[in-house]
């Protein structure tokens, strides 16, 4: 996605390492590609820092009062309700890379993805189908609606698409480092 890509670059330019671009763009994607990726998604890397490899497994565990007996007799798993939902890994994953291996700010790794959802970027084609798709599964649920269908239906490609409230959400887990997703305002309010 060329924005993410673009937002990836700035970190670089600003005197970031690959992680901190990788985190960046992982970032602006939950903006330019709502369809495909997410704020409550997870998170995985392989990481070489000149020396050694690392991994990180930022899958989301399952909610602590969810037991075995909840998916008994299911058989398959339903894809959407509370039983598909996980605590999500990605904000985690995010601090985690940006601690051991990011050498800018936390907050700075935020700055385009923040800008493209309060000020708006441009539906990219392929976005805009995957968009529409996923209005036809999701239109049933208010939130959704309010946020992903402005007037009713999904943007179109080259459609200029603002999300001010995922701006804020992105400003608050920046400001945290994502202890309000997990612990704080945000938590409480999700």
């Amino acid at each position: 996605q060329p924005l993410a890509a673009q937002a990836g670059l700035h970190m670089l330019r600003t005197g970031g390492n690959a992680v901190d671009a990788a985190i960046a763009a992982a970032i602006a994607l939950t903006v330019v590609e709502p369809t495909s990726n997410g704020i409550g998604g997870d998170a995985f890397a392989i990481v070489w820092d000149g020396r050694s490899l690392h991994g990180l497994n930022g899958s989301g565990r399952a909610p602590h009062l969810v037991s075995r007996d909840l998916f008994r007799g299911m058989k398959s798993m339903p894809t959407t309700g509370w039983e598909t939902v996980t605590v999500p890994g990605a904000v985690d994953a995010w601090v985690s890379l940006s601690e051991r291996f990011g050498r800018l700010p936390f907050a700075a790794l935020f700055g385009p993805a923040t800008d493209y959802a309060e000020n708006g970027f441009p539906v990219s084609p392929i976005v805009a189908g995957q968009w529409s798709i996923a209005a036809q599964k999701f239109a049933e649920f208010e939130p959704f609606r309010n946020t992903f269908l402005p007037n009713g239906r999904p943007p179109g490609a080259g459609a200029w698409f603002r999300c001010p409230d995922q701006a804020r959400t992105l400003r608050e887990i920046a400001a945290t480092k994502g202890q309000s997703f997990y612990r704080g305002a945000l938590a409480r309010r999700i």
